[in-house]
């Protein structure tokens, strides 16, 4: 890849609506903060669920809401990917489903149908029970919502915020997939699993975290791969070099789109060098791709690199993307 190329990189991903739709973030989180002061729920800097200590575990409360388009352009889909985006939020920080809850808009009975439809199918498939919600049924709601709340339990975790200066990064993808809906990029490596190798393999994520192989891990959002590790990274008060070359992917897609792909089984770990082989091993075991396609490292910024030529991608000495930044003394 030339310079152009990576540059061009550089500007797509600064600019992918993704991850810059993460930006109002900070402002909701700092309002809402002081409100932590009446429970126990430990600090969070980023993380994908709440941990709430709870006997010798820890409850993990997630949720997550789909994007209009999608539910209006393929509604079966949203409500399929509703229930796999928020177990995704529970296997990443080492833990495992208990049930969940969902609140639905939508006046449109064929749409609504379709919605349920795709829910029933992703907790088939995932293995996980919706045991309630809330339902608009309104004639008069023109635009449709769905969200969907989910609890877990976890005996160790992993975390947004603890990447640690010297750590690998790894970055684990599915490849055994398919592009996924049109109205969002995304790459669909769920639809042709059952449900024994889909949980086969999501149980990968709470086996590192018990076995303390690695204590940071995030799900791939809809930043895509370099938008999420860019937050992982800003979430934990650091920075890292990304090897582009090192990046796992189908040859069927350009690296670009790739990057932007919101994927249904992809996460990224701060790893300790000398346990990375092991982690490597436990992915590779269970058909999931995996590498080491960087390093954290303690210069604030995400710097790209590829056949010898690098560009900084964020400099979170003037950067922001959610604004939410570990530091020692927190």
């Amino acid at each position: 890849m030339n310079d152009v190329n990576l540059d061009q990189i550089v500007e797509s991903v600064r600019n992918y609506l993704g991850l810059v739709r993460k930006k109002p973030i900070k402002a909701v989180v700092e309002k809402l903060y002081p409100t932590q002061k009446y429970g126990n729920a430990l600090p969070n800097f980023g993380d994908d669920a709440a941990v709430i200590p709870f006997k010798d575990e820890y409850l993990l409360f997630a949720t997550d809401g789909m994007m209009t388009g999608l539910i209006i352009n393929e509604p079966y889909a949203a409500g399929k990917a509703s229930v796999m985006v928020t177990v995704n939020d529970i296997y990443s920080m080492g833990g495992r489903p208990i049930g969940m809850v969902n609140v639905l808009a939508s006046g449109d009975e064929e749409q609504r149908s379709l919605i349920v439809d795709g829910i029933k199918k992703g907790c088939t498939k995932l293995q996980v029970p919706m045991l309630g919600g809330h339902l608009h049924p309104d004639p008069e709601i023109k635009t449709p919502s769905l969200s969907v709340a989910i609890l877990g339990c976890a005996k160790k975790l992993l975390r947004s915020h603890l990447a640690k200066p010297g750590d690998d990064l790894i970055l684990a993808v599915d490849l055994n997939g398919r592009p996924g809906c049109s109205s969002v990029v995304s790459w669909d490596a769920n639809s042709h699993k059952t449900s024994e190798e889909l949980l086969h393999r999501l149980e990968i994520l709470p086996l590192i975290a018990e076995q303390e192989l690695s204590c940071a891990a995030k799900d791939i959002s809809n930043a895509g791969i370099l938008g999420t590790i860019s937050i992982f990274l800003e979430n934990s008060g650091k920075g890292g070099c990304i090897n582009l070359d090192a990046i796992p992917r189908p040859s069927s897609i350009e690296l670009k789109d790739w990057l932007h792909c919101f994927q249904s089984f992809g996460f990224i770990l701060a790893v300790n060098p000398e346990n990375s082989q092991t982690v490597l091993n436990l992915f590779s075991k269970r058909d999931i791709d995996a590498n080491i396609i960087g390093r954290v490292d303690q210069s604030d910024r995400v710097l790209l690199e590829q056949k010898g030529t690098s560009r900084v991608l964020f400099d979170f000495k003037t950067d922001e993307i959610t604004g939410i930044r570990y530091t020692e003394q927190d």
